[in-house]
């Protein structure tokens, strides 16, 4: 039971160049050596450990963050890392800190909304990290509807000043992380009045604490939110509470890139065009998707490397069998190590999309915008979605030591959950490509071609006849029968959905009644995105032996779980038969007996350090169950033989003598 010798033996049975895989997983060889580099240099560095977060108490945690952050701080100057290793090195500490929000949200919302007179003034503070930011928009009443924030910036004219105030109890900035105990400085969206008249919301940067004492400035109330979900986890991160009683900012903190406010009052559009502050939404939405993958990898790494460990039942010659060998384990495991894979390589092509749009934009070039954005908010929706339901997913493939803090798999999905919340509700972000995509159907017949992600609509006609042509298992394994599978599902739920709402008098009526189906549509098209850009990776020079098998491997088990996941959607629109539906299940198990082999080598060539895993049962030599047991005398309950309160409470109740307790 060991396990010690299990994974040796496994990666001798990989029949491709792990190496290579590595290179792709990373994107580039350069990108691989600096996320190894920094990543080595972590896991090397004692002050960087964190196998006790799980077990720390609230202040003691968080210090340990201040005080992990400002050291990462450190030796990113002493290191003169750039810009790209420093991201690395802090992706790799692994630990929610308000230097998340301050060059995540904070620098980029001044870059991309500031004048160059203020990105002069603010940026160099900004990166010396003079100042630390956090990004307010979110408030205790309002999430999700951006209009609806009822912090408000009133203009005075007298005085050339903006009045920042917070009228109500549900204005209230709530869950901005870094504002609760750390920024000294927020960009702040507020409702802009001026003269009288409201003209939207828009960010300000306002100074929140003294940078001399870090005590709140006059007019502030701020504090953190309380603990939320999970040991440790987000726990690190100071979220916090900010109410402003008329607190006044020069007017040229306003950021005034897109619209301005003269030293009169009044509003001007400047010569940017607003589309600009979309490439920023995009950049954000791109990163969410990266992560993705690399949240979603790290748990099926754990939970491979666990399942080729562990043996239950089906005893041969006294050996019991790996769990891995479980047709059932590879059911439910394989997918999501497919899964890992096409995120990875769809985030790889929204960088290509964000530095697209940008370059358009800058020549006023509009026209990819729209679908750029819901296509940008859809792949947020579906990966963080499906992400979070697979970490949940390989805890439970762990049996009961996956739901141990040791396995690292409660924290992982703590930590990672909430990011189907924040940049956008998943649920209203698929409603917002639903709108998209009902408006494309809709122009279809007036000369508008669609574009892009959408481009299959042009085909619509066909897509509405076609007949898939699969008659063997073996059929499935052809790229253009798979694409158009998907197409025509997509295609013919989007023609469906748009039929279904032109019978409404009231189109937003409509739109209310049919959200739900309206979201399975949207869902349907973001899965096409996800297949097809799995499917264009595999159209690349990807060199390495046996590298480009095992992603087609991957791309096939992708798709054809998606097909069986959501049969009834392609029975019901037509695009297949019930006995092509029978073929494509026989197909997959084929599919998973050519995974096994390779499962643990594909898992490896993640290359994640065990720092960064932080996981008992994912540990790269295997060596499980002393670790675990090593593991279980750390917690402080065993700090002693007798618990604390025995005596108060334990003895009493054997001994019959309750009535003597002190309870």
């Amino acid at each position: 039971m060991e396990g010690v010798d299990i994974l040796p033996h496994e990666r001798s049975k990989k029949q491709f160049d792990v190496d290579a895989m590595k290179i792709v997983w990373a994107g580039s060889r350069h990108a691989f050596e600096v996320s190894d580099r920094m990543a080595r240099l972590v896991a090397s560095d004692p002050a960087f450990q964190k196998d006790n977060r799980s077990r720390l108490g609230r202040k003691e945690l968080f210090k340990n963050t201040l005080r992990k952050a400002t050291y990462a701080w450190k030796r990113i100057i002493e290191l003169r890392l750039t810009e790209e290793e420093a991201g690395r090195l802090r992706f790799f500490v692994d630990e929610p800190a308000f230097t998340d929000l301050h060059w995540g949200m904070f620098v980029p919302a001044i870059k991309g909304q500031g004048t160059e007179e203020q990105q002069q003034k603010w940026l160099p503070l900004a990166y010396k990290m003079q100042i630390i930011g956090c990004y307010a928009q979110t408030e205790l009443g309002h999430g999700s509807n951006v209009q609806g924030l009822e912090t408000t910036a009133t203009f005075d004219a007298d005085k050339d000043e903006f009045v920042i105030h917070s009228p109500t109890l549900t204005s209230s900035k709530w869950w901005p992380g870094g504002l609760g105990k750390v920024s000294t400085h927020a960009v702040v969206y507020a409702r802009l009045i001026t003269n009288g008249e409201e003209y939207g919301v828009h960010g300000f940067i306002v100074q929140l604490r003294s940078l001399d004492d870090h005590m709140p400035l006059p007019g502030i109330t701020i504090g953190d939110i309380g603990m939320k979900f999970g040991n440790g986890a987000y726990n690190t991160m100071d979220n916090g509470v900010l109410t402003f009683d008329h607190v006044r900012i020069p007017r040229n903190q306003m950021l005034m890139r897109v619209f301005q406010v003269t030293r009169e009052g009044k509003c001007v559009q400047s010569n940017v065009p607003r589309q600009l502050i979309y490439g920023t939404m995009v950049f954000v939405r791109q990163t969410i998707v990266a992560d993705a993958s690399s949240a979603l990898s790290r748990a099926v790494c754990i939970a491979t490397r666990y399942s080729a460990v562990r043996r239950q039942f089906g005893s041969r010659d006294g050996v019991e069998t790996q769990v891995i060998d479980y047709k059932t384990q590879q059911n439910r495991l394989f997918p999501l190590l497919a899964s890992a894979y096409a995120f990875r390589f769809v985030g790889e092509w929204l960088k290509w999309l964000y530095t697209d749009v940008t370059q358009r934009l800058q020549a006023n070039d509009f026209s990819t915008l729209p679908e750029a954005h819901a296509c940008t908010a859809g792949l947020k929706s579906l990966t963080t979605t499906a992400t979070a339901d697979a970490i949940e997913e390989c805890r439970k493939l762990c049996g009961g030591h996956g739901y141990l803090c040791a396995s690292g798999l409660p924290e992982l999905f703590a930590v990672y959950v909430p990011a189907c919340t924040y940049e956008g509700d998943n649920v209203v972000l698929l409603l917002q490509v639903a709108r998209f995509l009902v408006k494309t159907v809709s122009q279809l017949g007036s000369g508008k071609e669609p574009i892009g992600t959408t481009a299959y609509l042009g085909r619509v006609q066909d897509l509405m006849q076609c007949r898939c042509e699969v008659q063997t298992a073996e059929d499935w394994l052809k790229p253009s029968v798979m694409l158009e599978a998907f197409e025509a599902r997509s295609a013919r739920m989007c023609v469906a959905r748009a039929q279904n709402l032109s019978k409404f008098a009231n189109p937003e009526d409509g739109f209310a009644e049919l959200s739900a189906d309206l979201v399975e549509a949207a869902v349907a098209h973001c899965q096409l995105i996800v297949v097809s850009k799995f499917f264009d990776k595999l159209q690349q020079d990807i060199p390495g032996n046996g590298v480009k098998q095992q992603l087609q491997n991957l791309c096939y088990i992708y798709a054809l779980n998606l097909l069986h996941k959501h049969l009834g959607d392609f029975l019901s629109t037509g695009c297949i038969t019930p006995k092509q539906a029978s073929l494509a299940n026989d197909q997959l198990r084929s599919l998973y007996s050519q995974v096994r082999p390779n499962a643990i080598a594909l898992v490896d060539a993640f290359n994640y350090t065990d720092h960064y895993l932080g996981s008992v049962l994912g540990r790269y030599d295997g060596n499980v169950y002393p670790k675990l047991y090593e593991e279980a005398w750390k917690d402080p309950l065993n700090d002693s033989v007798l618990p604390d309160g025995y005596n108060e409470y334990i003895r009493p109740m054997l001994k019959q003598q309750l009535h003597n307790a002190r309870l």
